[in-house]
């Protein structure tokens, strides 16, 4: 049987870490509102390393998803309910990130969209003003 203390440590680390990342995709989302894009790649490096960690913590849990949580040996009730808690915390946490990040990503959608509009625009501007300056020479 694993070692209950273990798990206890793996979801407190699992908990920290999707508390950052929330942090961070609530940063984002005010990122891609104002149009940082510098501010925005340092985020997004950020996440990128803890997602990782989250992976490697996913990796190191592994073994206890094939136990029954009913036959774990706890120290107490109560530690059992606090990792049970914080765990729950995680599933909360992580649903929270799935709608901050579709949010951002339908938030950088619509600017890159408007900055494709405002290019196509300037663009036609700027054909307008080739094909007005060629007819002017003509004359």
């Amino acid at each position: 049987m694993l070692s209950t203390k273990t798990l206890a440590e793996l979801i407190r680390r699992k908990h920290a870490v999707l508390v950052e990342l929330c942090d961070i995709g609530r940063r984002q989302q005010r990122v891609v509102a104002s149009g940082e894009t510098a501010t925005l790649l340092q985020l997004l490096s950020s996440k990128q390393t803890l997602i990782s960690s989250l992976q490697q913590l996913e990796r190191e849990m592994a073994p206890y998803h094939a136990e029954n949580p009913d036959d774990r040996i706890w120290p107490s009730a109560a530690e059992r309910a606090r990792c049970a808690q914080q765990a729950d915390e995680c599933n909360q946490l992580l649903e929270q990130i799935v709608t901050l990040e579709k949010d951002s990503a339908d938030r950088m959608t619509a600017r890159r969209n408007d900055v494709a509009a405002q290019l196509r625009q300037v663009y036609a501007a700027g054909q307008a003003r080739d094909a007005y300056a060629a007819n002017v020479s003509r004359t």
